[in-house]
This record gives structure tokens, C-alpha cells and sequence, in this order.
């Protein structure tokens, strides 16, 4: 039954582990951007993705400055928090966004681990990876067992 706030009765406690998994990813994602900006984590990317571009030039992969990149990223998860109060109130809408979030970074955390294979060394981002794949994983989790246990409208 919805009321004006867009929760559910029997949703509320499946609602809050999902919000508080948002949560948790967010600031997951602000410490693992924080560990790459302390890792010069540009230093690897930036070359990475120009030997990407001579071997498949059709691939639109960006460069950044490192002014552009935190900037991006710091709004970035700024919006995230933003749409915290729909996570809350169990908003259909945020299941995909959720969905795909989690799944983005569960392979950005990953990435990082084959990179330091890979490399033969740590690569930036690394020591934050754990936290981010936990996160991620929790937030796939709870949105998923949210979505299975309740139907939910796509509008707010």
C-alpha cells in the first residue's frame, strides 16, 4: 500500500537495508576516488587508454586532466546522494540505477585487482577496492531481494 511518501508497509526494513547499502556505496566510492587521487591513479589510466585508442580507434575512451576527472567524480557522487531519499522511500525507479551501479563497480573494484596483476604491482585505487566490491555486493544484494519481494511501480 503506498502512502504519500512513496513507502510500502511491508517494505520498510527491506527499503532501509537497501538505503543504508546506497549509502554505504557511496561513500565507498568517494574513498576509493579519494585513494586514486592520492595514487595518481591518472598516471595509469591516461596512458592506458592511448594505447587502447592506437589499437581500436572507434572505442570513445576519454583522457582526463586531473582537475576534470576529480570534478566529475565529486558531482557524480554528490547525485548519488541526492537520489538517497528515494532509495529510502523504495522508489521503482531506483532498482535499474541500482542495479547498474552495483554492477559497474563490482567491476571497477575488480579491474583493479586484474590491473595489479597484471602491472606486476599495486595499482592506484587497489588498497580502496575491497571496501568498494563489499559495497557494491551489498547494494546488488539488497536491491535484489527488495525487487523479488515486493512489485514495484516504475513511476516515484
Amino acid at each position: 500500500m503506498d502512502d504519500s511518501s512513496g513507502s510500502r508497509g511491508g517494505e520498510s526494513s527491506a527499503t532501509n537495508r537497501q538505503g543504508w547499502a546506497w549509502i554505504f556505496l557511496c561513500l565507498a566510492i568517494a574513498t576509493h576516488v579519494t585513494d586514486e587521487a592520492l595514487t595518481d591513479f591518472l598516471s595509469v589510466y591516461n596512458p592506458t587508454v592511448l594505447a587502447i585508442r592506437q589499437r581500436l580507434p572507434f572505442l570513445p575512451i576519454p583522457t582526463f586532466t586531473f582537475g576534470v576527472w576529480l570534478t566529475g567524480l565529486i558531482l557524480g557522487i554528490i547525485l548519488l546522494l541526492l537520489l538517497t531519499p528515494w532509495v529510502f522511500r523504495g522508489a521503482g525507479w531506483i532498482t535499474p540505477i541500482a542495479y547498474i551501479l552495483g554492477a559497474i563497480m563490482v567491476g571497477n573494484g575488480m579491474l583493479h585487482f586484474a590491473g595489479s596483476i597484471y602491472l606486476g604491482r599495486r595499482m592506484p585505487g587497489v588498497y580502496s577496492s575491497p571496501f568498494l566490491l563489499v559495497a557494491s555486493i551489498w547494494l546488488l544484494v539488497t536491491t535484489d531481494q527488495l525487487r523479488k519481494n515486493f512489485s514495484f511501480p516504475l513511476e516515484p
